[in-house]
């Protein structure tokens, strides 16, 4: 009787088992959706970089972090996946916002560059017509 049980209990037992370890090593779609996002966040902080400098390490950071999720995402690392995503993400929209800062300081410099252009065609003309 106690081996009927016994051996009538293995298969469960196993099936048990098998959900645990199965669920152990999948990935939930939440991790999957977040490798997904930092992807596209690289990819536009590719667009926004371009070529410049403002930005490229960032980006760079950005590209081996991305790596490192999928490369996670396929060992079926959970956590290791989502945390490199999170820092592909954060490292994609620093190499933006770098870039969009260097590009706002170039059009500042360029808006003073002509205010003083305009200045000093202004007291030019001021003096020409004292005399």
């Amino acid at each position: 009787m106690k081996s009927l049980i016994f051996r009538a209990g293995l298969p469960i037992l196993g099936a048990v088992a098998m959900s645990v370890l199965t669920g152990c090593g999948s990935v939930s779609e939440a991790t999957k959706d977040r490798v997904t996002r930092s992807e596209t966040t690289v990819q536009q902080a590719q667009q926004t970089v371009g070529n410049s400098e403002s930005g490229a390490v960032e980006l760079q950071r950005a590209r081996d972090n991305l790596e490192q999720a999928k490369a996670a995402l396929n060992k079926k690392d959970a956590k290791k996946a989502d945390r490199y995503a999170q820092l592909a993400e954060l490292d994609g929209e620093l190499a933006v916002a770098k870039s969009q800062s260097a590009a706002a300081r170039r059009a500042a410099d360029e808006v003073l560059a002509s205010v003083k252009q305009l200045r000093e065609e202004a007291a030019r003309g001021s003096l020409a017509s004292e005399q």
